[in-house]
Order: C-alpha cells, then structure tokens, then sequence
C-alpha cells in the first residue's frame, strides 16, 4: 500500500500497528479504504475554496463571479440551448475581463480602458483614436497648438506613410456623416505574430549576395514584435502591436548622420536579426551596420561590412565580398497556431520509447552559450542530421526522433516503422525546423515512409518542403497502421516563388500507397492528398482532418483524388473545421461539419455519411446535407439567375489564397456573414472556426459601449 493510504493507520499507536499485523491487517485495509474518501473530501473542499477566486476557479464558476460583479454576459449558450463547448465559453466569459472589471469601472471613460478591454476581452492588441484630434480647425493666435490641425507637411515622409492608417497624424476635414466630433474609432490587430529563432535565409539564385527571410525564398513581410513595455494608461504605438514594420519606421539616422536600422527594432530581444557565420569567424550585425532600403529590384547594394534589410518584402543584401551562412531571426504574422511553428504545442511519446535528439549546440549563435535554449535531458548524444538519428533508432520498438533547433535540414529521408512499432518524428517545443527534400534531377525523390502492420507514425512540429511525404505499406493489414499530422505544414505546391507562387501546383503533398492507413491531420497546412489503393481487396482508407488547411493551390486542381486524373480517392473522409482550396473526389464522406469546401465536391458513395454547416459549392454531388451554404440562401428562390446571383454573394472570399501570405486562407472582411458566422455556434465556417471571431467581436463591441461616455460613438476597425 503506498504512504497515502496509510496515512490514517500511521496516526494510530504502535501497539494497534502490532495487534493488527498479528491479525492479517484488517484494520489497515479499512483504514486505507476510509482515507481514499477523506481524499475525495479534502479535494472538494480545496476545490471549492479555488472556486471564491477567478484566477483559479473553474471555468463555470466565472460567469457565476460576472453576476455577482454585475457583469452581463453577451450570452450564456447557443440559440438552441444547448450549452457552450468550453473554448466557446471561455470566450463569452473572459476570464481576465471579470478579474479587472472593478479596475475598468474606475477608469470608464478613458482611452486606456478601451485598449485594456480590447486584450482582456477580445483577445487583440488595439489603438484607440478620438476623430475629433484629427480634425483641422482655425487656431486662435493665444492658443495655439502647431502638431494638432496644421496643413499635411509633403516632407514628412514617416506621416506621408501613415495616412488612413491607425497612426495616422495628419488633419482632417469634418465628416458629418460618420459624426466625427463624437466618434471614438478603436483598431484591433487579429493577426498575432510569431518568432523564428536562428534559421538559414534562402539565397536567390543567381543572386549570390541577395537572400530572404523566409527559407522558402518568397516575399513575406516582418512583423513587430509587440513588447507593452509603457505605462498601462499609454497610448499604444506600433511598436506595441503586431503590425509589419514601414521601411520609414524601421530606419533612424546614427550619429554619423548615415541611414541604420532603429535599435528598437532591431538587435537582442526585439523583432529581427542578423548573423553571418564565414566558417569559423561569426559574425552579428548591429544596428550600426544595418541599412534599410528598397530592395524591390535587387538593385541596391550596400556598403561594405554592412547589410541592407527590406522589411516590407523580408529581403537582405550584403555586398560583394560577403562570405559565410547567414541566420537571421526575425517575427511574421499568421492568423492562428497552425501548421510548423515555434509556439507552444502538447508533445507525448509512449512510455518506453527511446529518444533521439537532432540539431546544433549554437544554432546562429556566435557563442557556445546560447540562453534559452531547451538542452536534451540525460547523456544522450545531440546528432548533427536526421538520417543519422534515424539510423541511430533502427531496430527500436518505440522510437522518437525530436530536432532541437529551428535551422534547415536538407536530406534525403527513408523511414520504415516496424510492425506493431511506434516512430515520432517531432520539433522540440518552441521550434519550427525545415525539412527540405532536394531536388534532383535524375529522380523526384518523396520523403518514403514504409509502415508496418499495426504500427503508428507522427510527424509533429515540421515545415517539409520540395517533395511529397510517401506513405507505402500492405493494404491487407488485418490492423492498418496509424499516421497522425500534428501541427506541420507540408507546402501546397512545394515550394514557392516570391510572389508566393507555387512551383508545382498540381503535385500533392501526401500520397497514400497500398496502405490500410488510418490517416489523421491536426492543426495542418497540407497540400493535395493523392491515394492509390486496391479498391477490390482492401476497405477505403479512413481520412481525419480537423482544424487544418487542404490546398491544392487551385479550385480547379484536386485536393483529394486518386492516382489517375479525374479519379476519386479511395477513401472515407471525416473533416470538421478545416478549409479545402480546391475539389474533393472521395468514395465517401462520413462527416463533414462547419467547413469550406472552395471546389466542386464529388462524392461516389452518398448513401451514408452527412454534411453539416458547411460551403459546398452548387452543382456538388454529396451525402444529404444540412443547414449547408448555399442552399439555404437560394432555398426560397424562383429563379435560376436570381439564384446565381445569391449563391456568388455568398461565396468564401479570402484575404489571400496563396501559402507564405500572412493573411492566407482568412476570411476577408467582405465575406458574407452566412459564411464569416455561419457555423453551428455562430462562428466561421473554416479552419480558422476555433478563433470565435464573431463572438469575439460581438463580445467586444457590447463592452466598449459600456465604457465610453454619453453621446460618444465607438466604432471597431478590424487592422489585421
């Protein structure tokens, strides 16, 4: 019995220890069995004593706190009832908002305030603009106020930047339309943005001296890296929010008088850096030595010892005679935890399995100590390549193969996962690194991965690029193995060019060979999914995608298909909050709910299965649907052109359709709401579902009129 169970009987004298041992210990077995209920009553208590504070009460306690602070919610639950799913309700009741709404009445009617409700509520960084500074009056010679209202200076090229944008400081006239002597305009960022610590920039071809950012060579711009250093009662700045960097606020004039990047950009700890390693003699750029230009053209070329920074494109540009592996850490801006990134993500491994770690001790750093870098537990050896590592974990059971770093690996991969075996291939947490299948030209490699009767794969944490991730195994496995995606991106199309582009659209980014596979996708960005199977001997191949993005990089391209063109994929699709760019050909669909499906759906089996909340375009042949778009807007319509014409107003419109866009696969603002809140909780239909945007906003917008003055208009402007 352990020390718990015994802590009853251990109260007891020596002397019944003695009797009862005599006895067989039955005094002790009752004992054990009583505390075990002492137990349940001691964590009930201490449960309920947790529940009297909102910072560690349970969720359902905290519109319980709200009512008796006489905070309204929004609302409670869904139109029908039933009650809201925990992430949802965590949104209608914020927890930080309840736990500051005494603070926040006291400050009712300061800008400072609205900022504070925007994170606490809404979960978004924002800038709060009174319109009527702004507007351009005559000044009385006793009073005068030279930065407030004065004619737009053509030499201000920072505040030629700004106009129509949340910073803006220029005069304006009065718009008696949109009331703006008493309008209050609050701006709020959606897009976070996310860090990439010490990777490999791409060097253009044929350009031995240009590279950018993004290890992928396309155009992708920087982003702030938000650090609310100042006073709560401030103002925000852009350096504050997560917005991309201006060419104009990233460059400052040294005390030479010459152009160099702004320290409060660049450097230690705040949004980019550069280092350049020569083999042996490393070297970081200050902000002394970084001159930010126009690199659109690839025309400038800097001085020498220093380099040039575009941080509108995330370009860079050395001079002639610069050496070396550049590295560069640097931030960019997605909408949500998706696919490779270095934020934080649930790892898990089995019990006994063997771990092999992968990646560099200094990984762009010019020192051996590099803080804050995870170090591998134990004596285990740290291996340069993942094929090492591989061949390292050859014969293991249960093997686990995590990169420590976020740098780039270029190699030609096999696996195999035994029978009944286990392998995980996975990012140390923190870390996005790239696995770059080169490209030869005798042969189009694919990363082959054989499995194994029974066996499972994960792949966790990886950005793959330039080839297809091959699954080959026997599709007459009694027990088909098992993959799960987790958190990565395999690039729709590839790889990319600047403009985003893909280089090969029609290529798929997983293909399914002669495996009784069951196939599960989380929180990915994948490209097509092609699946060549026995359709004779064996059962369909069980497909699960949730909270992903499938990209065929085309509405016209298949995103789910066979081995030949035109074919259905042999398989049984279960997808729920995902978003497919281009057309899906399935045998059948088991499940489809609050998804986009932007492409033509074709479904050969539509006696079983349903679709639920979801966009399928017109003309779709698929199992019954349900509350789906656009059926419900042309439901009530006579005819075909009026038809036509609400079945396009409703179409899914996206910020960008393109891979390595910050705003890719994002609902535009013009979206339709059938679509932007047309799930089954009211939220978005898509990948981005779990974002609960709309409640957010609604949320939001109820909480800033309940802190701005009498007669005071606030409007939300959506920045990003």
């Amino acid at each position: 019995m352990s020390q718990l169970d015994d802590r009853l009987f251990n109260l007891l004298p020596r002397i019944y220890h003695l009797r009862d041992a005599e006895r067989g210990d039955p005094l002790r077995a009752l004992l054990s069995v009583i505390d075990e209920q002492v137990a349940v009553v001691e964590d009930d208590i201490t449960g309920l004593y947790e529940n009297w504070f909102v910072e560690t009460c349970d969720d359902w306690v905290v519109p319980y706190i709200a009512d008796l602070l006489g905070h309204e919610p929004v609302r409670a639950a869904r139109a029908d009832g039933s009650a809201a799913p925990r992430a949802l309700a965590r949104v209608l009741a914020p927890r930080r908002e309840i736990a500051r709404v005494i603070h926040n009445r006291r400050r009712k009617g300061t800008l400072a305030v609205l900022e504070s409700l925007a994170v606490e509520t809404g979960g978004w960084p924002a800038r709060v603009v009174e319109r009527f500074r702004q507007l351009g009056w005559t000044q009385h010679v006793n009073f005068a106020r030279p930065r407030r209202g004065r004619l737009l200076d053509l030499r201000d090229a920072a505040g030629l930047e700004l106009l129509e944008t949340p910073f803006d400081r220029a005069a304006h006239a009065v718009d008696v339309r949109s009331r703006g002597l008493t309008r209050v305009d609050a701006f709020v960022w959606r897009l976070p943005s996310y860090p990439v610590t010490w990777t490999q920039a791409r060097c253009i071809d044929n350009r031995p001296n240009c590279y950018t950012f993004s290890i992928l060579g396309n155009d992708a711009p920087l982003y702030t890296h938000p650090d609310r250093g100042t006073s709560p009662d401030d103002i925000a700045s852009e350096l504050d929010v997560p917005t991309p960097i201006r060419l104009q606020a990233f460059e400052v004039r040294g005390p030479d008088g010459r152009a160099q990047a702004d320290p409060r950009y660049y450097g230690p700890g705040r949004s980019v850096e550069v280092r350049v390693d020569g083999g042996g003699d490393c070297r970081t750029f200050g902000p002394e030595a970084v001159t930010p230009a126009d690199l659109s053209g690839w025309h400038y070329e800097p001085a020498h010892g220093r380099v040039a920074i575009d941080p509108v494109r995330g370009r860079l540009a050395f001079d002639r005679e610069q050496p070396g592996e550049v590295w560069v850490r640097y931030h960019y801006g997605f909408s949500a935890e998706m696919g490779g990134g270095e934020y934080d993500r649930t790892v898990s491994q089995p019990a006994n399995a063997a771990v092999f770690y992968v990646g560099l001790d200094d990984p762009g750093s010019c020192s051996k100590a590099e803080p804050g870098r995870p170090q591998p537990a134990g004596p285990e050896p740290l291996y340069p390549t993942i094929a090492e590592a591989l061949r390292a974990a050859y014969g293991r059971h249960d093997a686990v193969i995590e990169i420590t770093d976020s740098r780039l690996y270029e190699e030609s991969l096999r696996m195999a996962v035994p029978p009944g075996g286990s392998l995980q291939v996975r990012a140390a947490n923190g870390k996005r690194p790239v696995i770059q299948i080169p490209d030869r030209v005798a042969r189009r490699d694919a990363l082959r991965i054989q499995l194994g009767a029974g066996s499972r794969l994960t792949l966790d944490g990886l950005l793959i690029a330039g080839r297809a991730v091959q699954f080959v195994g026997t599709g007459d496995d009694e027990h088909g193995p098992r993959i799960v995606v987790r958190h990565c991106t395999l690039v729709p199309g590839w790889s990319l060019d600047e403009h985003c582009r893909p280089s090969d659209a029609e290529e798929p980014s997983i293909e399914l060979r002669d495996t009784a596979a069951r196939v599960r996708i989380e929180r990915s960005i994948v490209g097509s999914i092609q699946i060549s199977q026995n359709e004779v001997k064996t059962d369909p191949v069980c497909l699960e995608i949730e909270d992903s993005i499938v990209d065929a990089t085309s509405p016209a391209i298949d995103a789910f298909s066979g081995p030949e063109a035109c074919s259905f994929a042999f398989a049984t699709l279960t997808i729920a909050r995902s978003t497919v760019l281009g057309r899906t050909q399935v045998h059948a669909v088991r499940l489809a709910e609050d998804s986009i499906f932007h492409g033509l759906v074709q479904v050969a089996r539509r006696q079983i299965g349903c679709m639920r909340f979801c966009y399928v375009p017109r003309r779709s042949r698929t199992p019954r649907r349900y509350e789906c778009q656009p059926d419900l807007v042309v439901a009530d319509l006579a005819t075909d052109a009026e038809r036509d014409l609400e079945a396009h107003r409703v179409e899914p419109r996206f910020g960008s359709m393109r891979y390595g866009s910050p705003v890719y696969a994002q609902l535009s603002l013009d979206c339709a709401r059938e679509i932007a809140a047309g799930a089954s909780d009211e939220s978005e239909m898509g990948a981005f579902h779990d974002l609960f945007q709309p409640q957010r906003l609604e949320n939001l917008r109820v909480r800033l009129h309940e802190y701005v003055p009498a007669s005071i208009d606030v409007d939300i402007v959506i920045a990003s």
